[in-house]
Order: structure tokens, then sequence, then C-alpha cells
């Protein structure tokens, strides 16, 4: 009996009772949870939404696509291609360190800087793993699916020229800023304006959905340039095989259209692709016809001449006295290669007399040869619209000595780039009238600035057609069916007080000699196998370019009925007679 009223004490009273008492607890419960759900629902639903977006919406920057850069022709010389960059949460990438090697491999990068990246940025929500990746690397990086890793659209620069017009063109970073050349020159209009998206992002940080647009891009605008593409390969090809063959450090080349001032060719040696990142070297970005100054040697007597005929203290056929091919000045020795004994005017160009040159500048006055210079350009920017230009140096005349005077008479003691004197040589060509420089095509011809009578300018051109004459230095330049007025220069380098062994071979000249329509100038720095005189380091440059350039341009010859050159002599002969 004991037993069994023991065992009925330790029993519940009622069993329905604690039923009843967790059912409670369980509906209360669900009331609560039901209860704050409404609550959530109907009185604190925008704060919910305000806090899911701010997990969820992102503001991302919308790539602006950089304006094409086209050849006068619309060959493109520079373009923009879509490309992905592959980007990361760094704060979730770092919950997933297996992930890493495989994603390193996948991308081609390094490993260890890869992990020492995600490490130093683990704090934030955004970073760029790899830029301007190739597609079918970004579909392999989507495929792995690995979380917080996603792709951003970016455009990646082209070049279709590659080094035939690198040092032009110039590059621009991996952000699309220009650089260097043209698109560093006019990067404001060529960049455009990005613009701005509001996006849903999932967990991963993939865009789901666009929401709306905050700030429109605005592309970047297209730019024509002056230079013909074809022209631009022929100067070069050419250049490029004088740099070889002759062993020389540097050249530049550069053409001029006569009749609207427009810069149609621009070459350096050595020139660069900037296509190849990897291979980039500053050493070879400058653009050498804009920033290397020369002393110009001989392609500067005909602007002597061109001041003594201007200021009428000589004509075509005054003859002058060479001295033996030496002239003592002071402690100083003007000397000729040749002892040529009397020359007229004209005939000082012809054979390039150094003697002649230094005469002509000596019976002018300071001022009247720095006139003309100044009023050619020289001492002053070109104003082209290429990054980086100089201006040589022409001191102001009332520093000048005799001695200045005469040096700078045959081309020492003054310095030019190859763009300044193309400019001088397309203002000869054009009867005198100086046009404004312009890398840009032209819609029209500017105003031009008469720098010297048409006169004169003729005269000095007839000389230059004696200069590539068989008697003259620069027959090299000679083109088949076109008559060509051109001058040779050899003018040794400076170096420190005096003047090296080392060379620049320079050639300037225009064509067809009857009505030029081109203008062109090559300089050959330090050429080492062994030639190093203008009329055959750089005329032969000259006459490869001017040949295929005065005939894709379809420029008539002016080599058809008469013998121009013979021609020039007779007016020389004439003048001469006349001057008796």
């Amino acid at each position: 009996m004991s037993s069994t009223a023991s065992r009925k004490k330790r029993q519940p009273l009622t069993s329905p009772v604690r039923h009843w008492i967790v059912l409670g607890v369980i509906v209360s419960l669900f009331a609560v949870m039901t209860g704050r759900a409404l609550f959530l629902q109907f009185f604190n639903a925008d704060f919910l939404k305000q806090r899911g977006n701010a997990q969820a919406l992102r503001v991302i920057d919308v790539s602006a696509v950089r304006g094409m850069i086209l050849d006068r022709n619309g060959q493109p010389l520079a373009v923009s291609t879509p490309v992905d960059a592959v980007s990361a949460d760094p704060a979730k990438l770092s919950a997933n360190p297996d992930s890493w090697k495989l994603l390193a491999k996948t991308l081609g990068i390094s490993y260890r800087d890869l992990k020492t990246k995600i490490k130093r940025n683990s704090s934030r929500h955004f970073m760029y793993l790899d830029r301007q990746v190739l597609p079918d690397t970004a579909e392999r990086v989507m495929a792995l699916d690995i979380d917080g890793v996603f792709l951003r659209r970016e455009y990646k620069r082209y070049y279709p020229l590659g080094t035939v017009a690198g040092h032009l063109v110039g590059f621009t970073n991996v952000d699309g800023l220009g650089l260097e050349g043209i698109e560093l020159a006019y990067n404001e209009i060529l960049r455009g304006r990005p613009g701005k998206d509001q996006v849903i992002r999932d967990a991963s940080g993939h865009v789901i959905e666009h929401v709306s647009n905050i700030e429109r891009a605005a592309d970047g605008e297209d730019l024509v340039l002056s230079i013909d593409s074809r022209i631009q390969y022929l100067a070069y090809r050419s250049l490029k095989k004088a740099v070889v063959e002759h062993q020389a450090t540097s050249a530049s080349a550069v053409v001029v259209d006569v009749k609207t001032g427009e810069i149609l060719a621009m070459v350096n040696e050595p020139s660069y692709n900037p296509n190849d990142r990897r291979q980039l070297r500053s050493s070879h970005f400058r653009n050498r016809a804009v920033t290397d100054n020369f002393e110009p040697g001989s392609t500067f007597k005909p602007l002597t001449v061109a001041t003594a005929l201007e200021n009428k203290h000589v004509t075509p056929g005054t003859i002058l006295e060479t001295d033996g091919g030496k002239m003592k000045l002071a402690r100083y020795t003007v000397s000729d290669t040749h002892d040529y004994g009397n020359l007229s005017v004209s005939n000082v160009i012809m054979k390039s007399s150094n003697v002649g040159a230094a005469k002509l500048a000596l019976q002018l006055t300071n001022k009247e040869l720095w006139s003309v210079l100044d009023g050619l350009g020289f001492g002053k920017l070109p104003n082209s619209g290429l990054p980086g230009e100089a201006k040589g140096e022409l001191a102001r005349y009332s520093d000048w000595r005799d001695i200045r005077r005469a040096t700078i008479g045959y081309g020492y003691g003054v310095s030019v780039t190859a763009l300044q004197l193309a400019q001088a040589y397309a203002t000869l060509a054009n009867d005198g009238k100086q046009l404004p420089l312009s890398i840009l095509r032209r819609s029209g011809t500017p105003a031009a600035k008469q720098v010297m009578s048409a006169k004169t300018a003729k005269q000095v051109r007839h000389m230059l057609e004696l200069a590539v004459s068989d008697e003259g230095t620069g027959r090299n330049a000679r083109i088949p069916m076109y008559h060509v007025a051109g001058k040779t220069g050899t003018s040794r380098k400076a170096e420190g007080k005096g003047y090296s062994k080392l060379y620049n071979s320079v050639f300037a000249g225009m064509a067809p000699a009857s009505s030029p329509r081109l203008a062109m100038v090559v300089v050959v720095n330090e050429p080492g196998a062994g030639k190093y005189y203008g009329g055959t380091v750089a005329a032969p440059v000259f006459a490869s370019v001017m040949s295929g350039a005065l005939r894709l341009l379809d420029v008539a010859p002016d080599d058809i009925s008469e013998d121009r050159l013979l021609m020039a002599t007779h007016v020389n002969l004439a003048s001469q007679e006349s001057d008796r």
C-alpha cells in the first residue's frame, strides 16, 4: 500500500493542464511574432526599405567612350574597344582564401601580389584585380563563381598604325587619360565626361538591376588630324631604312602642305609601339621633330641669301670672292671644303659656300638678318598643336658681333627644330607667305603673313633648283618627272665650348619646283657608318618620300616639255649679264 501511494504522489495532478500551458506559450510566441511582422510591415516599412536599399543599392561610374583619332582621310589612328576590368569586394574575398590561387592563375598574375593586395584592402568594398583583360579571360574568371568577384566595363585604346605614328598620336594610361602626343594635347576634347548609374548588386557584388541614371555619360569628340597615313608610312619606312643603313642615333622627318600649312607626316626614329605597354621606354617618347634643337648648317644659307636679296644688297648674279676658300674673321677662320673661286650669289647656294654665305651675312646689319629670321618663326614656338614644342634659339640682334652674324649666315650659332625649318621652307615655297602650321585638318586656308616678297622667294627657289643639279650638293634628292628645289646641310654637333666629330645630316626642300605643293625636312642625327654629308644621308630619304607623296596626292609632274633646271640656269646667267 505504501509503495502504491508513493507513486501516486509523484505523478502530476493533471496531464491536460501541462498541455494547455505549453500550447499557451506557443500561441503567445506566435502572436508576438505575427504582431511584430504586422508592425514592421505596416508601420516601419519605409525604414526597412531604406536599410535594404542601403545594402544593395550602389552608385557606379559609367565610362565615357573616348573619341577616335582619325587621319585626314578618315583612317583610324586611335580607337577605343570595350573590355572588362576584373573587380572585387575585398571584404568578401578575404573570407574565401582558398579561391585566391585559382583566381591568380586564371588572371595570370602573381599569387603573392594578389594575396598582399586583398589583405591590404580587406576593410574596403571595392578594388581592381586586373584591368583591361581579354574577353575570354573575363569569362573564365566569372565561371569560377567566386563570391565578391565581378566585372566592370571599361575601354582600351588601340592604335592601328603602331610604331608608324607612335610619337605623333601618343597613348593613354589605363584610366584613359592622355599621356603623350595628340592624346595628351587634346585630352579634354577626346576623353568626354563619365556618368553615374544607380544599380542593385547581389550579395556577390554582381549588378542585377539598373535602377536609374544619375548623370548621363558624354562620349568624347572624334579628332581629325591633318596627317595622311599613307605619307606617314612612306616617311616612317624611308627614315627607318636610313637610320639602319647609316647606323644613326636618331632621325626625324616632317612633310608640310605648302598651300594650307597642314602637317601631312611627322616621324621619328627610334619609334615605339603604343599598343605594347610592356616595351614602352620613356627615352623613346620624345617627338624629336618638335622638341630637339639642332644647328641647321647649310640649310640656313638660302635664308641668308633671301635676306640679302630682300634688303637689296645683292642680286642673284652678284659676284662674291671666296678668298681661296678661307676667310679670316678676328681670331676665327671660315672655311669651304674646296676653293670655288669667284661665285655668283646663286652659285653660293649651288656650291654651298660657307665663305660666300658669311660674306653675304656681313653685308647685312644685325637687325636686317634678325628681322627676316624672326619673321620666318625662328626663336618662337610653332604653335602647331603638338605638345613639347621647342622654340630653338635666336639671340637678340643687339648681342651679335660680326663673327656671330657671319656664322648664322651659314647655319651655326642658331638652333632650330625640324618643324621650324619645314615651316621656313614652306614659306619660300609659298611665294614668301607664311601660313600657321596645324596638326588638325583644315576646312579652308587661314590668313597668311607676307614674310618676304614673292620675287625674293622665287629667286631663292631657282637657286635651290640649281642645288639639286649635277653640279649641286643635293643631286640625290632628285625624283623622276618632278623638279626639286632643296638644300643639303651637314653640321657638327656642339660639345662643351666647341664642336665634336659627330654630325647632323640634313636636307630641306620642296616639290614640284615650278609650283611647290609639299615642303619636307629630314634630319639624321649622328650617322656612324662613315657617311655623314646631308646630300648622301638625308637627301635620298627626301627623294623616296617626296616621290611617293606627290603621286599619292595626284600632283601633276612639272618635267614634261622643258628642262626647268636649264631654264633656271638661263635665269641665273641673264641676271649676271644684267648686273655687269
